[in-house]
């Protein structure tokens, strides 16, 4: 797990990158990246009574931006269900926030971009889900009403993700 961090850290190192938002459910985003511990996601992930999706990527990771759009146009679909999405940034410390702001400018993200401020992935991956090995993208879906958890190791497409909607919104 820590090899495949450490390569993805390091072709961090060659690639530009820059910036993001954030905001409340059902509420444009607002500038500026919150910067949050492992502790502090999965408090707010366990105390969330809203559907929920963290999208756990890095600027640097080509199919973490190539999903990014599908997860935002997919969640501004479902509005009405309050479907909350989640950018967790897992870039360098370096990159906070100017360069992972600027990133998210650029491409048009309009979902809250979280900095994950941590550097041991032994640490905080098992705290996200147990079964992750530190692959991004990865994503969690999680809908507390409905007891519904379902952890991604890897990248969704459009139509992965709608599937993903409707089922962590589904009546039990």
């Amino acid at each position: 797990m820590r090899v495949l961090l450490i390569c993805l850290i390091l072709c961090g190192l060659y690639t530009q990158a820059q910036p993001g938002k954030s905001a409340q459910p059902g509420m444009p985003a607002q500038p500026g990246i919150k910067k949050i511990k492992v502790t502090e996601l999965q408090e707010y992930i366990a105390q969330s009574d809203h559907p929920l999706i963290v999208n756990l990527w890095a600027t640097y990771c080509v199919p973490c931006v190539k999903e990014i759009p599908y997860f935002e146009s997919t969640v501004s679909r479902f509005k009405s269900e309050k479907v909350e999405l989640i950018l967790v940034s897992l870039d360098l410390p370096s990159y906070y926030p100017d360069r992972i702001n600027g990133f998210t400018k650029k491409n048009g993200f309009n979902s809250s971009v979280w900095w994950l401020n941590e550097t041991d992935a032994d640490y905080f991956c098992p705290r996200v889900d147990s079964s992750w090995t530190g692959g991004i993208p990865s994503s969690l879906f999680i809908n507390n009403k409905t007891h519904y958890r379902r952890f991604f190791d890897r990248q969704l497409t459009e139509p992965q993700v709608q599937l993903e909607i409707k089922a962590m919104i589904a009546q039990p």
